[in-house]
Order: C-alpha cells, then sequence, then structure tokens
C-alpha cells in the first residue's frame, strides 16, 4: 500500500467555500476509481482547529501502484494542476493500517443529490474529521524496534471512541513517518493537525489488508 497527499495553501483571505464547491461537485468522480482504497478530501481553515493556514489537502490510500499512477498520470490530476499549479505529492510506504468501529464513506451533505452515488450508500458514522502527524525518524533509532512501535500507535489509536480507521507509513528516502487517522467526531487533542472530511470516496477500503505490512 502507498500512502500519498498534496497540500495546497491558499491565501489567508481565501473563500474556502470554493474549495467545499469543488469537492461537492466533483468529489463523487472517484468513488469508483480502481486500485484506490481511500481517498479523504481534507481541508483546513486559518483560525479553526488550531490551523495557522487554508488549504486544501487531500489525503490517499492506494490499494496498488497501478491506481497510483492512472490516477497522477490521468485527467483528474491534470485537472487540478491546470487550476492551481502543479503540487510537491508526498509518498509513504504503508507500514499498518487498522479499521476501527466507525467506517462509513463519506457525510451524506458532502456529495449533492445530483452527483452521481457510490455504490455504496454514506454512513452515518462517515468520518468527519482526521488527523496528520509527521515524525522524523532519527539515525539513532534501531528500524525493527521503530516499526512495531508505529504499527502499534496505529492499533491503539483506532481503539479510541469515534476513530474509523488509522494507518503509519515511512517515507524511506527523508525517513519520516507520518501517521493519519480518520474520525466519526473530533478527535481528541494533541494527535497532530486536524483536517475537516469534506467526503471520502473509498471504492477499494474493504480490500484493505488490516494489520503489519511486513
Amino acid at each position: 500500500m502507498h500512502a500519498m497527499q498534496y497540500e495546497l495553501t491558499l491565501p489567508a483571505d481565501y473563500d474556502m467555500d470554493v474549495i467545499r464547491h469543488r469537492v461537492a461537485s466533483k468529489g463523487h468522480l472517484l468513488d469508483t476509481f480502481p486500485g484506490l482504497g481511500f481517498k479523504a478530501y481534507l481541508m483546513r481553515e486559518r483560525g479553526k482547529d488550531g490551523s495557522p493556514v487554508n488549504q486544501y489537502a487531500p489525503f490517499y490510500l492506494w490499494n496498488t501502484a497501478e491506481g497510483m499512477n492512472s490516477f497522477l498520470w490521468g485527467p483528474g490530476f491534470q485537472g487540478l494542476v491546470d487550476d492551481f499549479g502543479r503540487p510537491v505529492v508526498q509518498n509513504w510506504t504503508v507500514l499498518a493500517y487498522e479499521e476501527g468501529g466507525a467506517t462509513g464513506t463519506a457525510p451524506a451533505e458532502a456529495v449533492p443529490s445530483e452527483a452521481a452515488p457510490s455504490e455504496a450508500a454514506p454512513s452515518e458514522a462517515a468520518p468527519r474529521f482526521a488527523v496528520r502527524r509527521h515524525q522524523r525518524i532519527p539515525a539513532s533509532a534501531r528500524l525493527p524496534e521503530l516499526a512495531g512501535e508505529l504499527a502499534a500507535e496505529a492499533r491503539r489509536t483506532v481503539r479510541q471512541d469515534g476513530a474509523s480507521s488509522a494507518l503509519a507509513a515511512v517515507d524511506p528516502r527523508t525517513w519520516e513517518a507520518v501517521h493519519f487517522s480518520l474520525w466519526e467526531h473530533e478527535a481528541p487533542d494533541g494527535l497532530g493537525d486536524v483536517f475537516q472530511v469534506l467526503h471520502l470516496s473509498a471504492p477499494e477500503r474493504e480490500k484493505l489488508p488490516r494489520g503489519r505490512q511486513w
């Protein structure tokens, strides 16, 4: 599995309803995308939930490299490039993925009634918030033990009330880990950067292998 994210940091006075409308009108287009475990359409607003910036920052979990490549080299991502410029795309290899008790697809109000629905109906337990935290891996770290600790943190996270899913992933080029989790309500304080989930496309979420990935 591959985790992927890009961030579009927008001006302080940017109308974030533009992003809401973009997701409401286009988010459903990936609801059946091959190879995609899920795409969380994430947004944060300056001054809310501790955010210092306005930002659109979708997070992807790919079942297959073919699916990821099809997206990055396809018309969907090119459309975003045409509108906002080409962002840096962060990519991590997933060490562990866990599901919690809340595993919905998308907030019902995130997709307008005229949009094509996903095959899976929205769930009352759909994630409404996401949390992301980066962790630098020091040169002194013993990698086998660290990998076990990262996987254990994902397991602990999904045991918390309202947790939908959690993952730990690593970029071995920069030796950076990322912790990412989805929540049906606001997450406990101190876990990381908080994002609103505007929509969740999850065509192959049920196919995502659970637990440690080594």
